[in-house]
């Protein structure tokens, strides 16, 4: 429970769940909605196609290490448990080439299919693979060795690989733990994500040269609407659909503090139009310059886009405020690696506790992925505008976390930390969680850049960043030390 929680809500929170027939805290759990416009997702922030991913066993026949006496197709085999065991996981990924490759001839015969694919997987069974992996690399795409202990000595020069021109796309997982094969693909995923994602911008000043940039690094499109495509969406939405929304909403929360119902509906029901849009556009994610060109002493829109945001967040789409771009395309990055959205924020510091506090008025409920548990929230106003809905979400107290911004299409910055609390304070933007910052506080603040917004992701994902951003080519900064 989080501290930002007090003991007479949380009480009613247990109440209302009790009604709902569910134990703890997963509260709500948000279908897409109804009719036409429901979405079906190959994975979290992904709707068009599976993850190309080429799986190659990788042996030498005879060779002297694990043991002369290896059957290497006995040897294939006794990975399929594992994979079996992952089949969730990995029920995005479509391993269209998979086989046991023993020389280099093997390898250049599947040069063409091999040059289609996210992502190699290459398991190495034995020594004396040198030869076949540099044909594997000849196929410039992202590439991971798994080697489990014994398997060979090639791994003594993966160091030295990285480091030359062949190396470029080549990364390797030395480890006994065979749940490391659905990691291995995560960088994969997320590359793909990007190239099928497409970012509406609620706008009528997009930034013409990122998105031409972007376009042309990761394949992501982004499309400027204008006010019109919401309120005509809005208006297609029906009544019965917008209640049925905001009873959920309003029977999952702990409390409706200062919005009306009538106001709730309204954001409901644009909850919907936004679901309805991205469908309409095959896109996955969407945001709105609401206090820029979407904005006139209040909202153009027909209601703030806090609350349809925090829905898209939750049912594995994406929800992006103020037309911030690099956090969208942070967020497909986050999506990818992890299955998780991201949360945008502003920070304010606490050196006394080496601490930062991440605050925004959107919350998501459901900040650890589609599926997950829910966290509890309040149906608030926008906190500096004292109007609109927002829910403030009291995110998960534990966990460790990742925060990133994509800063041109060659740098990411980040730190990581440990969640040690999510405030219930009249200050700041609604929803917050205070961080305990891996490294300094003070370096951190000190280094940071590049405006003020970040997206933060539940996990820590350096590793998944590290692979990622190898294979295409960014640099990762890591802003706390």
């Amino acid at each position: 429970m989080t501290s930002g929680i007090k003991r007479r809500e949380f009480l009613q929170l247990t109440a209302t769940a009790t009604a709902f027939g569910i134990a703890g805290p997963n509260l709500v759990t948000f279908a897409a909605s109804p009719g036409p416009a429901t979405t079906k997702l190959v994975s979290p922030g992904c709707r068009r196609s599976k993850v190309k991913v080429a799986r190659l066993y990788m042996g030498n026949p005879g060779a002297h290490w694990p043991t002369p006496k290896l059957n290497l197709k006995e040897e294939v085999r006794s990975y399929q448990p594992a994979f079996d065991a992952l089949k969730d996981e990995l029920a995005d990924v479509d391993f269209f080439v998979d086989q046991l490759v023993t020389s280099p001839q093997q390898v250049r015969a599947l040069a063409e299919q091999l040059k289609t694919a996210d992502g190699i997987l290459v398991i190495q069974v034995t020594i004396g693979i040198s030869s076949i992996l540099a044909e594997i690399l000849k196929a410039a795409r992202p590439t991971i060795v798994f080697a489990i202990p014994y398997s060979g000595h090639e791994w003594a020069g993966y160091g030295q690989l990285q480091k030359r021109p062949e190396g470029d796309l080549f990364d390797a997982i030395l480890t006994t733990d065979r749940k490391q094969l659905a990691v291995a693909i995560r960088p994969f995923r997320a590359i793909h994500h990007l190239r099928e994602a497409k970012i509406l911008d609620v706008t009528t000043r997009l930034p013409a040269k990122y998105a031409e940039e972007v376009k042309a690094k990761f394949g992501t499109e982004i499309k400027q609407v204008g006010l019109q495509a919401v309120v005509d969406a809005y208006n297609a939405v029906s009544d019965a659909d917008a209640q049925a929304e905001t009873d959920r909403w309003l029977q999952g929360a702990v409390k409706l503090v200062e919005p009306s119902k009538e106001e709730v509906f309204r954001a409901c029901k644009q909850a919907l139009a936004f679901e309805r849009m991205l469908a309409q556009e095959d896109a996955t994610v969407l945001t709105v310059d609401c206090y820029g060109s979407m904005w006139d002493k209040t909202i153009k829109l027909p209601a703030y886009p806090c609350l349809g945001f925090s829905r898209l967040n939750s049912i594995g789409l994406g929800g992006i405020c103020e037309s911030d771009l690099r956090c969208a395309m942070t967020h497909i990055i986050f999506q990818g690696l992890a299955g998780k959205p991201g949360f945008v924020s502003d920070p304010t510091m606490d050196e006394s506790t080496n601490a930062i506090v991440l605050a925004h008025c959107m919350g998501t409920v459901h900040v650890q992925g589609p599926g997950k548990p829910a966290s509890p929230y309040k149906i608030r106003t926008v906190m500096e505008r004292q109007e609109g809905v927002v829910p403030q979400v009291f995110m998960p107290v534990g966990p460790r976390v990742t925060q990133a911004i994509l800063v041109g299409m060659d740098t990411l910055l980040y730190f990581t930390g440990e969640v040690v609390d999510a405030p219930d304070v009249d200050r700041g933007c609604r929803s917050k969680i205070t961080v305990k910052v891996d490294g300094s506080a003070e370096k951190l603040w000190k280094n940071w850049s590049a405006g003020l917004h970040r997206s933060t992701c539940y996990g820590d994902l350096t590793k998944d960043l590290e692979r990622f951003c190898r294979f295409t080519k960014i640099k990762m900064v890591n802003e706390a030390v």
